[in-house]
Parts: structure tokens; sequence; C-alpha cells
């Protein structure tokens, strides 16, 4: 189901749509924990709207999870079609007193702009908009259209987000030709890292049955735990790949490993074990299932650990909606970002496909994408914060960005 939001539109003061602080301010100031829209979306279009764009609030719905409110914005109407992705929902601030300040204050201390998403990614779409205004302001609109595509579900299931919103769009014919989103991409100072690819991600659960008992009479059990040892050294013993010219090697992690069992005398009947692989141009999802699902039979069947007894009942749990590797070959788009983020900036950004996965694994089926965006050392934090400077350079990188991008296709 969809259905659109309206509200009414106020005017923004003049200073909000260049002064990307300000428009931070107000977007940290609404409480938009994943997935609730807190006023964040609102505002943001009372913000746009002044400054030509076409604002729509679609939401979206879907079965057991939460109806989320996203935000489609454009202004032009042909010529080549520029998108900012990003989103205005935040992960939960957590003991807030664990904050030197309010994590919705917006407060302002040392330099330094306070808030829950100041760096993921509030103010990424600050700076976007604060660029536009200021590209607008000193050359006019630009010779085509600039979108942003906003949603209130990056943080949480991605169910009702970015998915829906691009088909949504699609549906009503916008074709977009380049996308910046607007993630923190800079590990240590802004200029840093350009993301212009991301690994792939897969999970799974395994499930052995065993037979519980005594641990002072083994031969009446049968530990599940002895399989799950097996298969978690044969998943993670030899090394999946070593990389490649765009990719670091894969890499495979246990996160979790569970008996449900709280007594030191009792073998338990039943263990489960959780893992997660980001993985490189090497693999696709389904060939890197079929050889984690090789490892794991493997070393089921091999009695190591098991002491001659049959192979234990193993059961593989894929979960669903595995992330492909993706890399963004666009001259146009790469060379633009990053001569403008060398022009503010003087460091010439690294070219990168490290870290986890964002929403543009969902804009690569629709457009070449890359992502920057604020320094990310405080995401997700307490105290999560961002240096004002910081914001100025991002607002200053992409306004050179949009001047480039539509001059070389001018």
């Amino acid at each position: 189901m969809t259905d659109t939001v309206s509200s009414p539109v106020s005017t923004a003061r003049s200073d909000d749509a260049t002064d990307p602080v300000a428009i931070l301010t107000r977007l940290i100031r609404c409480p938009s924990v994943t997935p609730a829209e807190g006023g964040a979306l609102a505002a943001l279009q009372e913000i746009l709207a002044p400054l030509g764009f076409a604002v729509e609030r679609p939401v979206f719905s879907d079965i057991d999870t939460p109806d989320v409110e996203n935000l489609f914005a454009r202004a032009g109407a042909a010529g080549p079609h520029l998108v900012f992705a990003g989103h205005t929902d935040v992960v939960p601030p957590g003991d807030q007193s664990d904050w030197r300040e309010g994590p919705f204050s917006a407060a302002i201390v040392d330099g330094e702009l306070y808030g829950r998403g100041a760096v993921d990614m509030k103010g990424g779409i600050a700076a976007f908009v604060a660029a536009y205004a200021r590209q607008v302001e000193r050359a006019g609109h630009p010779a085509g259209q600039v979108s942003l595509l906003i949603t209130g579900d990056e943080e949480g299931p991605a169910v009702n987000g970015t998915v829906k919103l691009l088909d949504w769009a699609s549906a009503r014919g916008e074709r977009f030709d380049a996308c910046v989103v607007g993630e923190p991409t800079n590990p240590a100072a802004m200029g840093d890292m350009i993301k212009i690819g991301r690994r792939g991600s897969l999970s799974a659960e395994l499930r052995i049955t065993g037979v519980q008992g005594h641990v002072a009479y083994p031969h009446l059990a049968d530990n599940p735990l002895r399989t799950l040892t097996a298969i978690a050294e044969a998943l993670m013993d030899e090394p999946l790949d070593a990389g490649s010219a765009e990719f670091p090697a894969s890499n495979l992690e246990i996160t979790s490993i569970d008996t449900g069992n709280g007594s030191v005398n009792v073998i338990p009947a039943r263990a489960r074990l959780f893992f997660n692989v980001r993985f490189s141009d090497r693999w696709t999802p389904d060939s890197l299932k079929v050889e984690l699902t090789r490892r794991i039979e493997a070393a089921a069947a091999s009695g190591r650990f098991r002491e001659g007894r049959d192979a234990a009942n193993v059961e593989i749990v894929w979960r669903a909606r595995p992330s492909e590797s993706f890399l963004t070959r666009d001259d146009a788009l790469t060379q633009a970002l990053a001569g403008a983020v060398k022009a503010v900036t003087g460091r010439q950004p690294q070219l990168s496909t490290s870290g986890g996965t964002s929403d543009a694994r969902f804009i690569k089926d629709f457009c070449p994408v890359v992502e920057f965006g604020l320094v990310g050392k405080t995401m997700h934090m307490s105290n999560e914060r961002v240096p004002v400077e910081d914001l100025e350079t991002l607002t200053r990188i992409y306004e050179t960005f949009i001047a480039r991008w539509f001059a070389a296709h001018a």
C-alpha cells in the first residue's frame, strides 16, 4: 500500500537554505528514530520548496514491518538528472546520561555540533541542500534536474524505504543519470575517501540438532557443539579469496553461538551458529552459498570431535535479501566528485569499496552511484557530533561537484 503525506509548507528563513549548520540544527531537533518521521521530512520539505523543488512524501507499507514515510523532491523538468540520496532516520540515542549534550539538542560546543544523526546522516543532507541553494544563488538553477531521494528506513529493516521509493519514482517515469549517497565515508579527515562500490553481504544461521544428556554420561547423549566446532573451524580456516584489484579479501565472521543452555552439567540438545560474510567480486551470493554449503557439509560428515558418531543433523537457514558486490564505473561521476574534493581540500581521495552496506546497493540498479559524506568516527556513538568546519567543507565540495557534473553533461 502507498499513501502520500502532505503538510503545510511554510516559508523557510532565507539563511536556512544556504547555511548547513542551520539546516542540520533543524533536522537534529526532530527525533526521527527509525522508523518515526519525527518531523524531519516536514522540516526538509519546508526548506526545499522555496528552492523550487516539487516535494512528495510517499508512505510505504508491508507485512510485519512498520509503515515508513519517505521524501522525493525534484527541481527542473528536463536534461541530465543528478540525484542525492540519504536518510533522515537515526538509530536510538541510547542512555541519554551518556551524552554530553542532549541527543536532539543540536548544541554547538567547542566548534562541534552534537546530536544523533549529525554524522549519519543528517549532516550530509544539510550540506547538499545548502550546496544546491548556494549554486542557485551564485549561478542560477543547473541546466538539468536535481532530485533528493530521502528515506526514513535506512537504519531499520530497509523494506519500506529506498527500494520502494526507487520503484515508485521509476513507475512515474523518473530516470536518473547519476547519484551521490551522502553517507559518512571519510575515516579520518574530509577528503580521505570516496566509496565507488561495496562488498556483498551474506548471512546465515546454522541449526544443529543433537541429543540432550548428562555430561557424565556422554555415550547416552550427542553434543551438537562438537559438530558446531568442526563447522566453525571449516568456515574460517581457509581464506575465501585474496581479494581483487578493486576489492579487499572476503571475510567471514561468526557473530553468535547459542544453545539456550544455562547449566554446566547438561549436554545441550541444540546449538545455533550465526555468521556473516562480506565478500568481494570473486563471488555472487549463489556461488558463495555453494562454497559455504560444501564446507559445512564436509565438516559435519567428517566426524571431527565426534568420536565415531554419525553425522549430526545440520540445517542451513540463509537470511533473505543478500547484497551483491558492485563497482561503479562512471568516470564522469567519479572524476567530478574526486576533482571537487581535491579542489576544496587539496587531498586526492582514495577510491574504495571497503566498509559495510548502504542504500547504494539498491540505487546501483537504476544509475551509477558513489558515496561521499562526513568523517564517520562518531556515527552511532553517544555524543555523535560533527565539526562545524567539516560541515562547511562538505557543503563546498558538494557545490563544486554539482557545478562540475552539470558542466560535464552540458
